[in-house]
């Protein structure tokens, strides 16, 4: 089995040929892509560890690849419109799609449809699921972010639209990007929005725990792995580093440039449209409408690397977390769960204390 490693997925949306891209984190060297499709913002999915899903830019379905084989597609999931966003659960058994105001669930052992949630009045921008894949988050452009549970959703009669689990209507423009942290239905989720603000949630309660301003609209949201710290790629290229551990504890928060200049990424020209930070929390990866994805040092803010793109769209990017490809394989699709432990801080400011916690199979999910 080849050694552990991170590697980063990077896809735009430049012409019929456009391939996905992959390169060795720490090295910044390029490894064989994937051929064959045109994926646009939040359009990028691994699942289950042996496949890669990218939603078709302007088309109506999913393009899916096998990781092993990167010379050609394996096959196209043939979708209802046209797909906004794309997320798989971390167990590989759900994937979840956006299309127009619809989230589309799907099971992916035998491909049945699931359901179909009608509860967002505009556009879905974003969706993501808890680290144990018991919930997902949904974000639109009616300025929503929606908590589901996904074992409520599985229950429900086909006849019954299930009610979300939470409703953040805080946000006063367009939803543009979401993540969540560790912890299952314990975690905290981060939201972000062209209001200029990014918001930290608390998925168990849906209580809204920190909103920072800024002078821009805010188009990408990531959290370290310790949670110590939220990053979020603004409208002119800038990326601001919040910490979330900050005394004394603020829930409303504006984040001034001036006074924290030694807190921002420069360097891109354009808006940043995605972010990851890699697993021992001192790398960060961005994607820009520039043309360029950066590699960045979080402690110095400088500039390790630039990735330069051909295309005119939206850049997105995945890190597959201390996996090679070839250990991939040791995920199936066929497994009901795979097992994750994590360290938590168990004294901090936002959030109780939380423990080591596994990702449960179907039976388990919900709470």
């Amino acid at each position: 089995m080849a050694a552990p490693m991170e590697v980063a997925l990077v896809s735009d949306a430049a012409g019929p040929l456009c391939n996905c891209s992959v390169w060795e984190l720490h090295s910044g060297s390029a490894l064989p892509g994937y051929r064959g499709g045109n994926t646009g913002p939040r359009g990028l999915a691994l699942l289950g560890g042996e496949h890669l899903l990218g939603a078709q830019l302007g088309k109506s379905y999913i393009n899916v690849w096998e990781l092993q084989r990167k010379d050609q597609l394996q096959q196209k999931i043939i979708c209802p419109g046209p797909v906004t966003c794309l997320t798989a659960s971390p167990n590989g058994l759900y994937i979840l799609a956006g299309v127009a105001e619809s989230i589309y669930l799907w099971e992916v052992s035998n491909g049945n449809l699931l359901a179909i949630l009608n509860r967002h009045y505009q556009d879905l921008t974003c969706l993501c699921f808890t680290d144990d894949s018991s919930h997902f988050l949904s974000g639109a452009k009616d300025c929503l972010a929606l908590v589901w549970n996904l074992y409520s959703v599985l229950q429900a009669e086909p006849s019954q639209i299930p009610d979300p689990r939470h409703v953040w209507s805080r946000h006063s423009l367009p939803i543009t990007d979401m993540c969540c942290g560790f912890g299952g239905p314990l975690a905290r989720a981060a939201t972000a929005s062209l209001d200029q603000t990014a918001k930290l949630w608390e998925v168990s309660s849906g209580e809204l725990l920190l909103s920072v301003l800024f002078d821009v609209g805010i188009m990408a949201v990531t959290l370290d792995l310790s949670e110590y710290h939220m990053f979020c790629g603004g409208m002119d290229g800038s990326i601001f580093q919040v910490d979330l551990c900050a005394w004394p504890v603020q829930r409303d928060r504006t984040f001034q440039t001036e006074r924290e200049n030694g807190k921002i990424f420069k360097g891109h020209r354009n808006q940043v449209t995605c972010l990851s930070v890699s697993t021992d929390g001192s790398l960060l990866l961005s994607g820009s409408h520039d043309e360029t994805v950066r590699l960045w040092d979080i402690q110095s803010k400088q500039c390790l690397k630039t990735m330069n793109h051909k295309g005119r769209h939206a850049l997105i990017s995945v890190i597959l977390p201390s996996l090679s490809v070839k250990s991939c394989c040791c995920l199936a699709l066929t497994l009901p769960s795979a097992i994750q432990a994590f360290l938590c801080c168990l004294f901090h400011p936002f959030g109780k204390g939380r423990g080591i916690k596994g990702m449960p199979s179907l039976s388990g999910v919900g709470f």
